[in-house]
């Protein structure tokens, strides 16, 4: 027995398969347009931290202040003040001036450091001129020691080769060092210092054509620091 659909019913059927059909197409059309905007959208940017730790990586290292001024204390060289000029991190050179409680005098050095920091070694010469060392003598001796003729004028000149220690590297360094010095002093007024101690009833006179000269190595020393300020 056969049924007859109606026409009506076969063209709605037909119109709901069409639909059915071409519904995937907004969907992948949706799809291509979200891989579009996620495209188009901006990266997010590294954490503050991470820039901060390449930015480190890759600058150069800050330069050490160039000049400086020194301040120490020690033997053969006195109290002393000198200019410093660093041109490289393991070296610098140093000129300047000192006060040994007689006289002034002027120095001048060259310093290794071969790590920057650390042991150093150490070569400076100087010249102390000419003083009266009478009144430093007389606060040793007291008061009862009177006038020396020889040690009227007392000066010498002095080169030092010494091994230390130096710390701090950026603004102040701090030093110690120790080795041998060269000391060579020509003695004055020697002929009127034996004049004076013979007395008068002496009939012997000993005078000396020009100044006797002394000439000795001695252990040295010498500590203080550096302070950079350019």
């Amino acid at each position: 027995m056969l049924f007859r659909v109606p026409t009506k019913v076969l063209l709605a059927a037909s119109l709901v398969l069409s639909m059915a059909a071409v519904s995937p197409a907004p969907a992948r059309a949706a799809s291509a347009a979200d891989s579009i905007r996620s495209a188009a959208a901006p990266r997010p940017e590294a954490p503050a931290s991470e820039v901060a730790r390449t930015a480190t990586s890759t600058s150069p290292p800050a330069e050490l202040p160039l000049l400086g001024a020194m301040l120490g204390a020690g033997l053969p060289d006195g109290a002393t003040a000198s200019l410093v000029v660093r041109p490289v991190a393991w070296a610098h050179v140093e000129v300047g001036g000192g006060y040994n409680l007689i006289s002034k005098g002027v120095r001048a050095g060259v310093s290794v450091i071969p790590f920057g920091v650390g042991p150093s070694a150490t070569l400076e010469a100087g010249r102390f001129f000419d003083g009266d060392a009478n009144g430093l003598v007389r606060q040793f001796a007291g008061a009862s020691f009177g006038e020396s003729a020889v040690l009227q004028r007392v000066g010498y000149d002095f080169a030092n080769a010494h091994l230390g220690l130096d710390f701090g590297t950026r603004r102040v360094t701090f030093f110690i060092h120790g080795g041998m010095s060269y000391i060579r002093a020509n003695v004055h007024n020697v002929s009127e210092q034996l004049a004076g101690s013979s007395g008068s009833t002496s009939q012997t006179t000993v005078t000396f054509n020009q100044d006797p000269q002394v000439r000795l190595f001695t252990p040295s020393g010498k500590l203080g620091f550096i302070f950079y300020i350019w």
